[in-house]
C-alpha cells in the first residue's frame, strides 16, 4: 500500500475514498524545540521568496494594466491629433505622468477594441475558408496546366444537368396533386440561392482541383508536430507571465505592436477618409451636431473604403491581377460583414427604441422637445438607454417567433429565418448575398417591427385616451419627499418582485396555450386550419387504413421531396427531426382568407395589448389606493403589483380547474394541503425574507452607513423599510458568495433548502439549522455592543461626550477588532505551518502509514471500510 501510495501520489483510497494518516518519523539527533536561528533563517527564506514573487507580479501588473493600456491610449491620442509636433514628442507623451488613471482606463477600452477586432478577423478567415468565399470572388480563378480541372468541371455539369432532369418529373407530378406543397409561396429569393448553391457546388469540385497541386508541395513543408507542441508550450500562465519567467516580456511588446498596427489600420485610415469625404461634400456642420462625431466619421470612413475596395478589385479582374483582386476581395468582404453587423446590432435596435419612444410619448405625456433636452444634455446616455430599449423588443419579439413555430405547421413562417435551424449561419449569409439583398432585408425589417409598435402601442393609447381620459399619462416622476426612498423601492422590485415572476416556468406554458387556441379558433372559422396546424390528426387517422392508402398518402407525399436539390438537401439533414415542410389543404379563395387572417390578428393583438396596458395598472392602483391613499406612485410599481396580482389569480383558477373533475374530497384535501404549506412559507417568508434582511441592513447601517454620514454632534435617523430593502440586497449577495466559497456548514443548509424546494419544505429544519443560528447572531451583533455602550460605560463615570463617542463607534470598532482577532489568528497558522515546515525540512526522515486498518476491539468506530486494507 504505501509503495502504491508512493507510485499514484495520493492521499486517499481510490475505492472508498477513506483519506490515510501518516505519523512523520524524526531524526534522533532532533532537539525538542527548534533553535531560534533556524527559525530566522527559515524566516528570512519564507520572506526573500514572498518578496521575489511580489516583485515579479508586480512587474507583471504594471505591464499588462500599466505599459499596454496607456501605450495603446497616449498612441491613440497622438494619432487622432493630426499634427506632426504630436508625433514627434510621442515618446515624451507616453512616459508623462498627467492623468495616468483616466488614460490607463481609456487603454484598456482601446485594447479590448484591438482584441476583439483581431480575434474577429481570425474567426471570419476561419469563416471563408470552412464555408467557401463568395462566387465573385472565386469566379475569375486561374485553372491548372492538366486536364483534371476541365474533367471534373465537366463532369459537375452533366451531373447537374442529370440532377435536374430528375427533379423536374416530381416537380411536374405536383401539379396533379390535391395537397399544395409550398412551392407557391417560395420567394424569388429562395430560387436564387439554389441557383447559387448549384453553382457553389460545382465551382467548388474546380477549385479543389486547382488547389490539390498547388498545395502539395506547402504541405510537405509544414510540420504539424512542431505547431503542436508550441501550442502546448504557450499557456495562459506563461503568455502572462503567473509562471515566474520573464518571457512575457516579449508577449507585452507584441500586443502593443499589435495595438499599434490596429489603431492605425482600423481606426485612423478610415476615420481620416471620412473625415476629408465630409469636408469636401460640405456635411461638417451636420455631423458635429449629431455629437457622435467620430462614430459618424468612421463609419461614412468605412463606407467609401468598401466602395473603393469593390472597384479596385473589378480593375484587378479586369487586367487578371489574381493575387491582387483576391487579396481586394477579402478586404471588401471584411469591411462588408464588419459594416452589416453594426448595422444588424447597432442601427437596427437603436431605431426599433427611437420609434418605440416616439410612439410612447403621450402615455407618458411628453414631447419630442423633452427628448431632444435629453439628448442635448447626454447623448451618449439616451442613445444607449433607446439602443438597450430597442435590443430587448427585437429579443421578446425573436422569442415569441420561436413559440409560433412551436405551435404553427413548419412552412406557415417561410419567409421568417429560423433561429434554431443548424444550418442558420448569419455570418454565411453576410459573406455570400449581395448588398442589394441585405438592404431590401433591413427595410423590410424595419417596416415590420414600425408597423407592430403603431399597431400594439400607438393604436391602443390613442383609444385608451379616447375612450378613458383620465387613466393615461403613467406617473414615472423619479422624486419622493417621503422617507421611503425610490432606490429602496427600485431594489425591492428587482431582487424580490420580478424574480419571482418571471422564473415561472408556467408563463410560457400560458402564452403557448393561448396562442394554440387562438390558431385553432381562427383555422375552423376561415377554413384554414390545414393551412395552420397541418393535418397530423388526419394522418394519424389513415395509418391504420389499407395499404392502398398509405400508397396514396405517400404518392401526394412526394412534393415535398420534390422542391429541387435544396429542399432535399433539408431532408436529408433533418431525418428524425423537426420537419421543414407540411403538405396542406388549400382551400378556395385562399388569398382573401390568408388577408382575413392577417386582419384577425391584427384585432386580437390591438385588444391584448389594450388589456396588458390597462388591467395590471388598473389593479395595482386600487390594491396601492388601500396603503397610499390618494398619493401618486410610480406606475413601475403599480404595474408589477397588479401583474402579480393577475399571475396570482390566474394561477389559482387554472389549479383549481385541474382539480375539479377529481371531486369535492380531494379538492378539500388539496386545499387542506396547500393551505398548510403557504402557512409554512409565510413563517419561512417572515423569518427569512423580513427579519434576517431588517437585522442585516440595521446592522449594515450601525457599522458603515451611520459612522461615515452623520457627524458626533447629530444624532442618526433610522428607517426600518428603507434599512430592510437594502437589506434584502444584502442578504442576497451573501448567500451567493456562500454558494460560491468553500463547503461548511451554512453552504450546506442553503443547499438542503434550495433542493426541497417549497412543495417539500421543511419548516423545523429551516428554523433549527437556518433561521435560528443567523438570527442568533445578528441579534448578538446588535445587542452586545449596544448593552456595553448604554448599560456597562455609564456605570463607569465617564463624561457624557464619551459615552457618546463609545455608542457611536463601538460598533465599527468591534468589527475592527474581529477582523484583527481573525488576521491574528491567520498568521498564527501561517507560523504553525512554517514551523512545521522549517523541522520537516531539517529533521524528516520518512512518514509511516497509521490508519489503513480497523481498531481491534471498537468495530462500530472503524475508521476505514475493509477495501482500503484490500488495497
Amino acid at each position: 500500500l504505501v509503495q502504491w501510495l508512493k507510485h499514484s501520489r495520493k492521499e486517499y483510497c481510490e475505492l472508498c475514498k477513506h483519506r490515510f494518516a501518516f505519523t512523520p518519523i524524526y531524526s534522533p539527533d532532533m532537539p525538542s524545540r527548534l533553535p531560534i536561528q533556524d527559525i530566522f533563517a527559515g524566516l528570512v527564506t519564507s520572506i526573500g521568496t514572498a518578496i521575489r514573487y511580489w516583485f515579479h507580479y508586480t512587474l507583471v501588473a504594471f505591464a499588462w494594466l500599466g505599459v499596454v493600456p496607456l501605450t495603446a491610449c497616449r498612441i491613440y491620442k497622438c494619432l487622432f491629433t493630426g499634427s506632426v509636433s504630436s508625433l514627434l514628442t510621442l515618446p515624451l507623451d507616453i512616459l508623462s505622468t498627467e492623468n495616468l488613471l483616466a488614460d490607463c482606463l481609456q487603454g484598456c477600452f482601446v485594447v479590448t477594441c484591438t482584441l476583439c477586432a483581431f480575434i474577429s478577423l481570425v474567426w471570419l478567415r476561419e469563416q471563408i475558408v470552412h464555408g467557401g468565399a463568395p462566387q465573385w470572388l472565386e469566379q475569375n480563378q486561374q485553372q491548372p496546366l492538366n486536364g483534371v480541372g476541365q474533367q471534373n468541371e465537366a463532369q459537375a455539369v452533366v451531373n447537374g444537368g442529370v440532377e435536374n432532369a430528375v427533379l423536374d418529373q416530381p416537380a411536374n407530378a405536383a401539379a396533379e396533386n390535391v395537397v399544395v406543397g409550398e412551392n407557391p409561396e417560395i420567394p424569388e429569393e429562395q430560387v436564387d440561392e439554389e441557383e447559387e448553391d448549384n453553382e457553389d457546388e460545382e465551382d467548388a469540385v474546380v477549385e479543389d482541383a486547382a488547389d490539390a497541386n498547388n498545395g502539395a508541395q506547402d504541405d510537405m513543408n509544414w510540420n504539424a508536430l512542431e505547431w503542436d507542441r508550441a501550442a502546448e508550450e504557450l499557456t495562459w500562465e506563461r503568455m502572462l507571465g503567473l509562471d515566474g519567467s520573464l518571457v512575457f516580456l516579449e508577449h507585452v511588446f507584441w500586443v502593443v505592436s499589435l495595438n499599434t498596427l490596429f489603431i492605425l489600420v482600423f481606426a485612423f485610415c478610415p476615420y481620416h477618409i471620412g473625415h476629408f469625404s465630409i469636408v469636401g461634400l460640405g456635411f461638417e456642420e451636420y455631423v458635429q451636431a449629431s455629437h457622435f462625431e467620430g462614430l459618424i466619421t468612421t463609419i461614412v470612413g468605412y463606407v467609401l473604403l468598401a466602395v473603393t475596395l469593390i472597384v479596385c478589385h473589378g480593375l484587378a479582374a479586369l487586367v487578371k491581377f489574381q493575387r491582387s483582386r483576391r487579396l481586394l476581395g477579402v478586404c471588401y468582404i471584411v469591411v462588408k460583414v464588419s459594416l452589416l453587423v453594426v448595422v444588424e446590432i447597432g442601427v437596427f435596435p437603436l431605431i426599433c427604441g427611437w420609434w418605440l419612444d416616439i410612439c410612447s410619448l403621450e402615455m407618458f405625456d411628453a414631447t419630442l422637445k423633452d427628448r431632444e433636452l435629453s439628448f442635448q444634455s447626454a447623448p451618449g446616455t439616451t442613445m444607449f438607454l433607446h439602443w438597450l430599449v430597442g435590443m430587448v423588443y427585437v429579443f421578446y419579439f425573436a422569442s415569441f417567433i420561436l413559440l409560433l413555430r412551436e405551435v404553427l405547421r413548419p412552412g406557415v413562417l417561410w419567409f421568417l429565418r429560423n433561429l434554431n435551424d443548424p444550418d442558420f449561419n448569419p455570418v454565411q449569409e453576410m459573406i455570400h448575398l449581395p448588398i442589394y439583398r441585405h438592404l431590401r432585408r433591413f427595410i423590410l425589417s424595419v417596416i415590420v417591427f414600425g408597423s407592430i409598435v403603431l399597431l400594439m402601442l400607438w393604436l391602443p393609447i390613442r383609444i385608451i385616451k379616447y375612450l378613458l381620459p383620465n387613466f393615461l399619462p403613467y406617473n414615472v416622476m423619479l422624486y419622493s419627499d417621503a422617507p421611503v426612498s425610490e432606490l429602496s423601492l427600485e431594489l425591492l422590485l428587482l431582487q424580490v418582485v420580478l424574480p419571482a415572476l418571471l422564473e415561472q416556468g408556467h408563463t410560457r406554458q400560458w402564452l403557448k396555450g393561448l396562442v394554440r387556441a387562438w390558431t385553432v379558433t381562427a383555422g375552423y372559422l376561415l377554413d384554414l386550419h390545414s393551412y395552420l396546424l397541418g393535418d397530423q390528426e388526419e394522418n394519424e387517422n389513415n395509418a391504420n387504413q389499407q395499404p392502398n392508402n398509405q400508397h396514396a398518402r405517400n404518392n401526394n407525399a412526394i412534393p415535398v421531396v420534390g422542391e429541387g436539390l435544396h429542399a432535399a438537401h433539408q431532408a436529408i439533414l433533418q431525418q428524425g427531426g423537426p420537419v421543414g415542410f407540411q403538405p396542406y389543404r388549400r382551400p378556395l379563395k385562399f388569398p382573401l382568407r390568408i388577408f382575413l387572417l392577417i386582419v384577425f390578428m391584427c384585432i386580437t393583438l390591438l385588444i391584448a395589448s389594450l388589456i396588458c396596458l390597462t388591467l395590471p395598472v388598473f389593479a395595482g392602483r386600487w390594491l396601492m389606493s388601500f396603503w397610499t391613499g390618494t398619493a401618486k406612485i410610480h406606475e413601475l410599481y403599480t404595474a408589477a403589483c397588479g401583474l402579480y396580482v393577475c399571475w396570482l389569480t390566474i394561477r389559482a383558477v387554472t389549479v383549481l380547474v385541474a382539480w375539479m373533475p377529481q371531486g369535492r374530497r380531494v379538492i378539500f384535501q388539496k386545499v387542506k394541503e396547500w393551505s398548510l404549506m403557504i402557512m409554512k412559507t409565510l413563517i419561512v417568508a417572515i423569518l427569512l425574507a423580513g427579519v434576517v434582511p431588517l437585522l442585516l441592513g440595521l446592522l449594515f447601517e450601525l457599522v458603515i452607513v451611520a459612522p461615515l454620514r452623520v457627524p458626533l454632534d447629530q444624532t442618526p435617523l433610522f428607517y426600518p423599510w428603507q434599512d430592510w430593502a437594502l437589506g434584502v440586497l444584502h442578504a442576497k449577495i451573501i448567500a451567493a458568495i456562500t454558494l460560491m466559497g468553500p463547503q461548511w456548514w451554512l453552504k450546506t443548509v442553503i443547499e438542503q433548502v434550495y433542493a426541497n424546494g417549497i412543495r417539500n419544505i421543511d419548516l423545523h429544519f429551516i428554523i433549527r439549522k437556518l433561521a435560528a443560528p443567523v438570527i442568533s447572531v445578528l441579534l448578538l451583533s446588535l445587542c452586545v455592543p449596544y448593552i456595553i455602550a448604554s448599560g456597562v460605560v455609564p456605570l463607569l463615570g465617564v463624561t457624557a461626550e464619551m459615552q457618546n463617542l463609545v455608542q457611536r463607534r463601538i460598533y465599527p470598532f468591534l468589527l475592527m477588532v474581529v477582523v484583527l482577532m481573525g488576521i491574528l489568528s491567520f498568521q498564527v497558522r501561517q507560523f504553525k505551518r512554517l514551523y512545521e515546515h522549517i523541522k520537516n525540512d531539517k529533521y524528516l526522515v520518512g512518514q509511516r502509514l497509521v490508519n489503513y486498518e480497523r481498531k481491534s476491539g471498537k468495530p462500530g468506530t472503524s475508521t476505514t471500510p475493509p477495501q482500503s486494507s484490500q488495497e
